[in-house]
């Protein structure tokens, strides 16, 4: 169930009965060079509306924009200061919990998120316990790839050409939800370099295609829909022991 496509009846009658939501997050960036600028924001988008049609669950709108700095040597990235991301989750999430909504689940893209999320649910509880915020409030963050299916497939499918960023896993979800948007693009084998993230220009500096280890050339749309399908698979399971209060 799409807040997007719901009207406010709708979501109210969703509220008497449950109060979990699903908040896919993302980021807009380059991805190497046949990876789609907002793999990250459309992947989490995709995933998180399929697993909440087979939960029975509320999605909100994806957050698209991520803290995505290291990237900004690269044409079409965009970014969110951490402090500024705190605040957008923050504020979409007491919106929400104004109207009675209490168990958050962030289905995250963008490994770059990670810490500022965590570091927005801190916030958020700071909030509750300092100044008398909404109370009772849960939230969790999930990576769409955690699932030990996914790694199975991936680590089958693509081994150590996998890498760390512009993957052939990420890709290959992109290429299944948008064929039309494929692109056919030679490359050469990344140089294997471990990863590491500074300002936007030792990042181009080491990463001169953006890629970070990674042979996305090596993606395909059918090893994303199985890709997929096991995220989807792992992620309903989870989000419904979550929504649970187990």
């Amino acid at each position: 169930m799409r807040l997007q496509l719901s009207t406010w009846a709708e979501a109210e009658a969703y509220l008497e009965e449950k109060n979990g939501i699903i908040m896919p997050i993302g980021s807009t960036e380059q991805h190497g060079p046949n990876g789609l600028i907002g793999t990250d924001a459309l992947t989490a988008d995709a995933i998180a509306i399929e697993v909440a049609d087979r939960a029975n669950a509320m999605v909100a709108p994806v957050i698209p924009v991520g803290m995505a700095q290291h990237h900004m040597a690269f044409s079409g990235s965009i970014t969110l200061r951490p402090t500024t991301l705190v605040q957008v989750i923050r504020d979409n999430v007491q919106s929400l919990a104004k109207h009675g909504f209490r168990r958050f689940y962030f289905l995250n893209g963008h490994g770059g998120n990670i810490s500022t999320i965590n570091t927005a649910f801190q916030e958020i509880h700071a909030e509750s316990s300092l100044e008398g915020g909404e109370g009772g409030i849960d939230c969790a963050l999930r990576n769409w790839w955690i699932g030990p299916e996914v790694k199975k497939l991936s680590g089958e499918l693509y081994g150590d050409k996998e890498g760390y960023h512009a993957t052939p896993s990420e890709v290959s979800v992109t290429q299944y939800l948008f064929p039309e948007a494929i692109k056919d693009v030679a490359m050469e084998p990344a140089p294997k370099m471990p990863p590491r993230i500074g300002d936007a220009t030792d990042y181009r500096n080491r990463y001169p295609d953006g890629r970070m280890s990674s042979d996305p050339s090596l993606a395909s749309p059918q090893a994303g829909a199985r890709i997929f399908e096991a995220a989807v698979d792992f992620l309903v399971g989870d989000y419904q022991e979550f929504a649970s209060g187990e």
